[in-house]
C-alpha cells in the first residue's frame, strides 16, 4: 500500500499539469521541499536532505538575518529608483567596493536575464554592433535575446557565434592554452565581420559552468579579451554562477582570471533567493548608453531588494564565507585525491564550493544523481551529454559536510554503473 507521502506526491504531479510540458523536475523520484535551514532542506515526510547543488541561497536557506532585513524594510516601505532612497545607495556604495576602481557604476535588476540583456544592450550602445560570441554550451537567461546566446538551451542567433570554452589540456602552459583561446575568438570575430556583423561583445560565465566547469587560471582569458577589443567588441563577465566568493577568496571569477572585464553581471545570490540582480560597468560605457536612452526597472533596485542584497554582503564579510569557502574547497580537493581511486581518477574541476566531476556518461551522472538523492545528499549533473556531477553548495557549507557529500558518491560511484 502506498504511503500518504508518495500519495501525495502523485496528487502533486498530477496537480503540475497545470504548469505545462516546458517545466522540468528534479531527480526520478522528485523532492518535495516544505523547509529549508542553512545547508539543508526537509520534505513532506520530515526526511532532512544536505544541499550541495542550490548556488542561489549562498548564504544559507532561511538565513535569518536576510528574513530580519526583509521582513522589517518590506513593512516600512517599498518603491523603487525614481525616488531617492539612501538605502539603496549604501547598498550600491557597499556592493562597488568589492569590485576594481574602473568598475563604478551600478545599475539592479530583478533576475539575471535581465542583467545580461541590459549589459548587451550596453554593449551595443557603445559598439554600434549586434554581435556576440559565446562559448559553444553556454546558458546566459530565458529572455528571447539571451535564449539566442545560450546553446545549452537553444540554437544560437544569426548574429552569434560560438567558440570552445578556455581550458588548459594536459601538461600545456597557461600561456599556450591562452593563445589558443586567443585564435578561436579572433576566428569567431573574424567570421562574424565576413558575414556582415559589427561586433558588440564577448560574454562569459566566468566559471563555464555549462560548458562542463572550467574555473580559468590568471592569465588564461587575456588573448581572448584582446581578440574581443581589437574587433571593437566589449568584454562582459557573467558572475551569475561564479560570484560572491564562490571560487573561494576574490569576489568574482574574472578577478581569479585576473580579466579586465568592461562590463559583469550578477544575479540568483545576490538577493539568497530574493529576485535582484544586477550591472556593474565602467563609468564611460554607462554615460554612452545613456546617451542612447533611459533605463529603468519597477521593481529592480527597489528599498526591499536593497535592504536583502545588504544583509548578504554582511553575511558575506562578517562569516568570511569567501575565504571559508576557500578552505572548504581545499578540503574537497584533498577528500577527492584520497579517494580518488574508488572513484576511477574520474577528472574533477573546479574551485572553492564550484566542483565538475565528469562521470563515465550522462547516463552513470544520472544515476549517481539519483543515488544520492536516495541518500539523503543533493547534487545534479549537466555540461555537454548531461555527463558532469555538478556541485555547488551555500557557501555555510563546511567540512563536516564534505564528509557526508564524499561517503554519499563514493556509495553511489559504482552501484550507479
Amino acid at each position: 500500500m502506498a504511503s500518504k507521502h508518495d500519495t501525495d506526491v502523485n496528487n502533486l504531479l498530477q496537480r503540475r499539469e497545470v504548469l505545462g510540458p516546458a517545466y522540468r523536475l528534479f531527480y526520478d523520484e522528485p523532492l518535495t521541499p516544505v523547509r529549508g535551514e542553512d545547508v539543508w532542506l526537509t520534505d513532506a515526510a520530515g526526511r532532512r536532505y544536505l544541499d550541495a547543488y542550490n548556488n542561489v541561497p549562498v548564504v544559507g536557506h532561511c538565513n535569518p538575518r536576510v528574513v530580519a532585513a526583509m521582513t522589517e524594510q518590506a513593512q516600512t516601505l517599498c518603491t523603487h529608483t525614481r525616488y531617492l532612497d539612501q538605502g539603496v545607495l549604501d547598498y550600491a556604495d557597499a556592493l562597488l567596493a568589492h569590485f576594481p576602481g574602473c568598475l563604478n557604476r551600478l545599475m539592479l535588476t530583478c533576475t539575471g536575464s535581465e542583467a545580461n540583456d541590459l549589459a548587451l544592450r550596453m554593449a551595443q550602445a557603445c559598439t554600434g554592433g549586434q554581435g556576440v560570441v559565446v562559448t559553444q554550451n553556454a546558458y546566459h537567461g530565458v529572455t528571447q535575446l539571451l535564449a539566442q546566446l545560450s546553446p545549452s538551451l537553444a540554437p544560437h542567433g544569426p548574429a552569434v557565434r560560438t567558440i570552445p570554452p578556455p581550458h588548459t589540456d594536459d601538461n600545456e602552459s597557461v600561456a599556450a592554452a591562452a593563445a589558443r583561446w586567443g585564435a578561436h575568438v579572433a576566428a569567431a570575430f573574424a567570421d562574424m565581420q565576413a558575414a556582415g556583423i559589427r561586433p558588440a561583445a564577448l560574454l562569459v560565465d566566468t566559471v563555464f559552468a555549462s560548458d562542463g566547469i572550467f574555473p580559468p587560471q590568471p592569465g588564461l582569458l587575456d588573448d581572448g579579451a584582446a581578440a574581443a577589443r581589437a574587433a571593437g567588441a566589449l568584454v562582459i563577465a557573467d558572475e551569475v554562477q561564479a560570484g560572491f566568493g564562490r571560487l573561494g577568496g576574490p569576489w568574482w571569477g574574472f578577478a581569479h582570471a585576473q580579466l579586465q572585464a568592461d562590463i559583469v553581471t550578477m544575479g540568483k545570490p545576490m538577493g539568497n533567493g530574493y529576485p535582484m540582480a544586477g550591472v556593474v560597468a565602467q563609468e564611460a560605457v554607462v554615460h554612452e548608453f545613456a546617451h542612447t536612452g533611459r533605463y529603468f526597472n519597477t521593481f529592480g533596485g527597489n528599498p526591499v531588494a536593497a535592504a536583502v542584497g545588504m544583509a548578504v554582503l554582511r553575511e558575506l564579510e562578517e562569516r568570511q564565507l569567501p575565504e571559508q569557502a576557500a578552505q572548504v574547497g581545499a578540503y574537497w580537493r584533498q577528500s577527492w585525491q584520497k579517494n580518488a581511486a574508488a572513484l576511477n581518477h574520474a577528472p574533477v574541476r573546479g574551485l572553492g564550493l564550484y566542483w565538475g566531476v565528469e562521470a563515465r556518461s550522462g547516463e552513470h551522472a544520472a544515476r549517481v544523481v539519483n543515488h544520492m538523492r536516495q541518500n539523503g545528499v543533493l547534487i545534479n549533473n549537466s555540461g555537454p551529454g548531461g555527463r558532469i556531477l555538478k556541485i555547488r553548495p551555500p557557501l555555510s557549507f563546511q567540512t563536516q559536510h564534505v564528509d557526508q557529500l564524499m561517503t554519499a558518491l563514493l556509495g553511489a560511484w559504482d552501484v550507479s554503473q
